[in-house]
């Protein structure tokens, strides 16, 4: 079984390493645009599905480090990323670890409602001080270069480095989420998890491991945000708003909790989905009201397959060979 998953996962890596080879410049976009919100859809499966934490402030992790990123920029010459990738990711991370030092002392849906009063105190900022522009936003004149003694690594400029790029920064952090989750930090979290009263009763003091989740999980976010930002050269309030966070958890719901492959491919799935309804090649008139068909899908997904894409496969074995089928 376990050679089944990485045998998936390496898979999915060469489709996606060989996807523009036999697409055009929209669908390279639209993949890249896609690997990012995977990125984030990872950072916030760290907290929902390894640490039972449902936040609804992941989008504002998501959006500053965008923000930062332009902010940071000089107007008129390229920034460095080995400086302002960190510093933008930091951002994210410091806000992620004061966000996290205050709601986690709350609990279920009180948990719930001081995360998205974070997110919504950063997306005010934005949105009504000169910091972040207002309603229109503020551009990337320049967007950051990566280089080594004068020398190129990456022309972020260009489409195909930087979809190579992005793709070499997801499966980054699927790898190291996938080693961390083996790791004693991950078990100690699945235990958290599973049972934090048991936990406790072990010995173990869960905040530590709950706020050391959280900051990693908002640094994830920041590098998901940075990438956006480059990708767009432009970044405005709505990548903070509470919209973006509840899109991420339908991903992750989508694809299958507890499941780092299931976070991949529910934001694959959630996105291609949008873009299919708000196809009016498609669907004619009735894109415009895309919400519909994107709410009903989604819904059927939920009510039949309760463990989201990912156990796609395990179901349609249950059916064809029993109840116990493995």
């Amino acid at each position: 079984m376990m050679v089944g998953k990485r045998m998936f996962v390496v898979g999915a890596v060469l489709a996606l390493a060989a996807f523009p080879l036999l697409s055009g410049t929209f669908g390279v976009d639209l993949v890249t645009k896609i690997m990012i919100f995977a990125i984030l859809a990872l950072s916030l499966e760290l907290l929902v599905g390894m640490t039972g934490l449902v936040c609804f402030g992941q989008s504002a992790l998501f959006g500053l480090a965008g923000y930062a990123a332009v902010r940071l920029s000089p107007e008129s010459d390229s920034a460095s990323m080995w400086w302002l990738l960190p510093a933008s990711v930091g951002v994210s991370g410091l806000y992620a670890l004061f966000m996290g030092a205050l709601s986690l002392r709350t609990r279920g849906v009180y948990f719930i409602m001081v995360t998205l009063a974070f997110a919504q105190m950063a997306y005010y900022v934005v949105h009504d001080t000169p910091l972040g522009g207002g309603t229109d936003g503020i551009y990337l004149y320049f967007k950051p270069t990566l280089a080594i003694g004068g020398w190129t690594i990456v022309d972020l400029d260009k489409p195909l480095p930087f979809y190579y790029l992005v793709l070499a920064f997801l499966v980054a952090v699927f790898a190291k989420l996938a080693l961390l989750a083996r790791s004693r930090f991950g078990r100690a979290l699945a235990g958290i998890h599973a049972n934090e009263q048991r936990m406790r009763a072990a010995g173990f003091s869960t905040y530590p491991y709950k706020l050391a989740a959280f900051a990693l999980s908002g640094c994830i976010a920041g590098v998901a945000g940075f990438l956006f930002a480059v990708k767009d050269g432009f970044v405005n309030p709505e990548l903070l708003s509470w919209h973006l966070s509840g899109s991420v958890l339908i991903m992750i719901i989508l694809g299958g909790l507890g499941h780092l492959r299931g976070a991949v491919l529910g934001a694959f799935a959630f996105t291609l989905l949008q873009e299919l309804f708000q196809s009016e090649a498609v669907f004619g008139s009735f894109a415009k009201h895309w919400h519909l068909g994107l709410g009903a899908t989604i819904i059927a997904c939920v009510a039949l397959l309760p463990q989201g894409l990912i156990g796609v496969p395990a179901q349609v074995r249950r059916r064809l060979f029993g109840e116990g089928a493995k």
